[in-house]
């Protein structure tokens, strides 16, 4: 099982972008399979969306709905996606995580309209094991 594999199959992954400054701002999120990347979705606001938007720098791990990481950081590159791409990223969401993804989707979209979430994909960096953020 690849390092993709392990990180698409957790329920949650900490995502965690980069201030200006340098300073790590981790969060919780779902996280699916999308092809060769990991895909997550947030509020189209939201601080990381910003932070993403600036330099796309961010390492993910596996980790409880807490955030607690129980693994390895992966370093990776994130892109915030278009609303097909974030349609699509909404179906993945409603497959794996079933009727509690439905309900918050669905919740979210009453609340912030269609285009008030986007979908953020991420790919992992070249040859990224992990244990190996260290090295780069």
């Amino acid at each position: 099982m690849t390092t993709l594999d392990r990180l698409g199959a957790e329920k949650y992954v900490l995502l965690t972008t980069f201030r200006k400054d340098g300073r790590a701002v981790p969060t919780p999120v779902w996280v699916v399979r999308d092809g060769d990347a990991l895909a997550a979705w947030t509020v189209a606001d939201s601080g990381k969306v910003k932070r993403i938007r600036r330099s796309g720098e961010v390492t993910v791990a596996p980790c409880d709905v807490r955030g607690r990481p129980h693994g390895a950081a992966v370093p990776g590159r994130a892109v915030i996606c278009d609303p097909a791409q974030t349609r699509r990223i909404r179906e993945l969401l409603k497959q794996k995580y079933r009727l509690v993804g439905r309900l918050s989707l669905l919740g979210s979209r009453l609340r912030r309209g269609e285009g008030g979430t986007v979908g953020i994909r991420v790919a992992l960096t070249e040859g990224a094991a992990p244990g190996d953020e260290g090295a780069r």
